[in-house]
């Protein structure tokens, strides 16, 4: 695609970077034909070549975003299947999170949107902040009704929606406050505590210790490590998600320098994303740069880890997993095969449902933002994976978890509490409870 930025408008390296994944653009439309939102409301702005033009007009001519701009650019999943269908090598992530941050910067939104935006971002990263919002919200959920017919107020309504979705209670014991070591480790980790996740499932991490412990696995906990930032940064807070992944940078900085890790494991691939692009994000940070490779370097989803223990083949289940592939683990960390074939070698029967390079709509905070289409998504989705006449849904993203368990009563559990229980763990809670 051809561009015409001035030389002062590429002196910023942010501007130089995009204006290079714009012109890889060729216009061949492939991306369309991947592209949930362009599938499901089939507007060429609603594609990712078109939002590409909304762009470079709007970095181009170096004007705040308009409200047409916006529109698009927020019904964008960040889901990826555009990068994954390209034949051009099109960017399209650190494009969008351009756009985003632009956004932020230049486009002051109507005042319930921005108070709702700042809501989400003043709470979901903090556990302690969301645990209290999830016990307020089951006081304020009679009034979801109302809400939702109030077209600014649907976003609210959506985030009582999701706090309502139930997770199965575990019986495993909490994570330990300490570092157990085995007599002779095979390899030294650290795990991803998260934000979100603990709070809303926290039989996840308990079932990666357990099972890493099982295998001979040493596991550090560094002080300092928390929300890896992915949440922010997709809502163009480009400032709050760098601060974020520093201090992150700064926890397993520490721990390498002194006792030292083979790995940093994370069970919610959008984390895992986003902080194996830790060295892209502060590449033009001095301090950082240098520190942020090595850790992006390290980071490894749960099954990329397990891929390398060479685990025993387990005994048949009788039980047909139906996988569903979170975005951010196939198009975001182009992970397709590992889950698949650890369930397959821990004696699960496993099924790809139709369409499984589609998003589910969970994508972060769309399903708050975006309800309408989020909601459309979710039932497609779980249309396609029923298709499969599944005993149990997988998955490796707590996004999609909490997205997929609010439409259907089909047992739904992480991959890692599959893996755990069929090398000696306990039965995962979803599954003991049918839900």
């Amino acid at each position: 695609m051809r561009t015409n930025f001035s030389a002062e408008q590429l002196a910023d390296p942010a501007v130089a970077e995009s204006e290079a994944i714009v012109r890889k653009c060729v216009h061949c439309g492939f991306c369309t034909a991947t592209c949930p939102t362009y599938v499901t409301l089939g507007d060429e702005l609603d594609s990712p070549r078109g939002r590409i033009y909304l762009i470079k007009d709007m970095l181009e001519n170096g004007r705040p975003a308009d409200e047409k701009t916006v529109t698009h650019i927020d019904r964008c999943l960040s889901c990826l299947a555009c990068t994954t269908t390209c034949p051009s090598g099109v960017d399209y992530m650190h494009l969008i999170d351009h756009a985003r941050k632009h956004i932020e910067d230049t486009y002051r939104r109507p005042p319930i949107d921005r108070a709702l935006r700042w809501l989400v971002a003043a709470i979901l990263p903090y556990p302690r902040r969301l645990r209290l919002a999830l016990k307020i919200a089951g006081i304020a959920r009679p009034f979801g009704g109302l809400l939702e017919r109030v077209g600014p107020l649907k976003p609210a309504a959506a985030m009582l929606r999701l706090a309502a979705v139930k997770t199965p209670k575990t019986d495993r014991r909490p994570l330990p406050a300490r570092e157990i070591a085995p007599l002779r480790p095979k390899a030294r980790v650290a795990i991803l505590s998260g934000c979100a996740q603990p709070v809303l499932d926290p039989g996840i991490n308990e079932a990666t210790v357990a099972l890493l412990q099982r295998l001979g696995i040493e596991i550090a906990w560094p002080k300092g490590e928390g929300c890896c930032g992915a949440l922010v940064h997709h809502m163009g807070k480009e400032a709050v998600a760098l601060d974020a992944a520093r201090r992150n940078v700064d926890a397993w900085t520490a721990e390498i320098e002194t006792k030292g890790l083979d790995a940093i494991i994370v069970t919610a691939s959008g984390c895992g994303t986003t902080i194996k692009d830790y060295g892209h994000m502060l590449s033009h940070d001095a301090t950082y740069a240098e520190k942020a490779a090595r850790i992006s370097g390290l980071a490894m989803d749960i099954t990329e880890f397990l891929m390398g223990l060479d685990l025993p083949k387990g005994d048949p289940k009788n039980l047909v997993v139906a996988y569903h592939s979170a975005c951010s683990m196939q198009h975001g960390q182009k992970i397709v095969a590992a889950p698949k074939v650890l369930l397959k070698n821990a004696g699960f029967t496993v099924r790809d449902p139709p369409e499984g390079h589609l998003c589910c709509g969970s994508a972060g905070t769309y399903n708050i933002f975006q309800p309408e289409i989020s909601a459309q998504l979710k039932a497609r989705k779980i249309r396609n994976i029923e298709t499969t006449t599944p005993d149990l849904i997988a998955t490796g993203n707590i996004g999609c978890m909490t997205q997929l368990r609010s439409g259907t009563e089909i047992p739904l559990v992480h991959t890692v509490e599959l893996l755990d229980w069929a090398y000696g763990g306990p039965k995962p809670a979803a599954i003991a409870a049918g839900r």
